[in-house]
């Protein structure tokens, strides 16, 4: 069975429209006009126990929503969720001590207090036992070197180290679940890797699951075992990784170091995939569809012709994937205004 299970979530906004003339206002107050405005569209997914399962989309596409649906702060329009035994939003009170929530531009600490006290409380928040919150604060401490600013008050912690205070504050009840939305946006490049390094590690060690929004790209290459991928509050892709670069990005690239110049361009031009051809005096690169040939059959025939003195098979950029999926969604939207 599942560990988080959604089925048909369905989230719809009603927005007042805002009056277009001055003498409108007054009756616009005591009449508003309304219109619905859906932000998740029959959402459906499932997520096992251990997973690392990175929630993607655009801006606007319902990530965070769904993601507070999940938390229990928003009440879905239509459908259900479960996680574990609990139903968020019903169950909310007993729910919100299994699970761990970490929003990137909020924080769950006392602003004007020394981080280690807001530990403290929340250790009497959750009612961890002593001798476990010792454990996990000792963990903690080694694993986001947290010790030098302990005795710092939250509102003077740079945005790195409170993001990692947040994310031990998450994880001092041992929560069965981690929700994460954009926690590593702002970072510089060193808070970014100890962070997502800090992830991989409880959820291989610990076998926390954890549910991650992101726009960094390099949080869904090292962290990622699966993406969901949602546009405009419908789920269009939902698979590893690797399936995810097979499906939309088909265009891989072999780069040759060549031992000799003059190399038959026109001849490997032809080759059964390739796509398109790039060579200088020492490099030759070949774009090449991966649906119609492999990398290995076009290394088999290029060495035929040419004198090696390195190679590599290059896979697209995730960033040149997901913008192929949005443009196949955008589309696939657009069929559906026109009829």
């Amino acid at each position: 069975m599942a560990l988080i299970d959604v089925h048909e979530l369905r989230k719809v906004y009603r927005v007042a429209q805002p009056a277009r003339r001055r003498r409108e206002q007054l009756w616009r107050f005591i009449r508003p006009i309304t219109r619905d405005v859906v932000a998740v569209d029959a959402v459906s997914f499932r997520i096992n126990a251990g997973e690392l399962v990175g929630y993607l989309g655009p801006n606007g596409a319902g990530k965070s929503t769904t993601l507070k649906m999940l938390t229990g702060i928003l009440v879905p329009t239509a459908g259900a969720i479960r996680v574990g035994q609990a139903v968020p939003h019903r169950d909310r009170q007993a729910y919100v001590r299994q699970i761990g929530v970490v929003f990137g531009q909020r924080s769950q600490l006392w602003w004007d207090l020394p981080t280690i006290e807001s530990f403290e409380l929340l250790r009497h928040v959750y009612a961890v036992p002593l001798a476990r919150w010792h454990e996990n604060m000792r963990t903690f401490r080694t694993l986001l070197d947290l010790d030098s600013f302990l005795q710092t008050p939250v509102r003077q912690l740079s945005l790195g180290q409170r993001m990692r205070a947040d994310l031990a504050a998450a994880l001092l009840h041992d929560p069965m679940v981690l929700f994460l939305d954009e926690p590593t946006i702002g970072l510089d490049v060193v808070a970014r890797q100890r962070i997502r390094e800090f992830l991989g590690e409880i959820n291989r060690e610990r076998g926390v699951t954890i549910v991650l929004t992101t726009h960094d790209l390099g949080d869904i290459e090292q962290l990622c075992q699966r993406v969901v991928l949602i546009d405009h509050g419908r789920v269009v892709f939902d698979d590893g990784l690797r399936a995810l670069r097979e499906q939309y990005g088909r265009e891989r690239r072999l780069v040759v170091e060549l031992d000799q110049g003059d190399p038959p361009i026109a001849l490997l031009a032809q080759l059964p995939g390739v796509l398109h051809l790039e060579h200088d005096a020492t490099r030759l690169s070949l774009t090449f569809d991966r649906q119609t040939t492999s990398a290995a059959a076009l290394i088999a025939r290029v060495v035929q012709h040419l004198t090696v003195r390195d190679l590599a098979v290059e896979e697209p950029a995730i960033e040149q994937v997901l913008r192929a999926i949005y443009a196949a969604s955008a589309v696939v939207d657009q069929r559906r205004d026109d009829r």
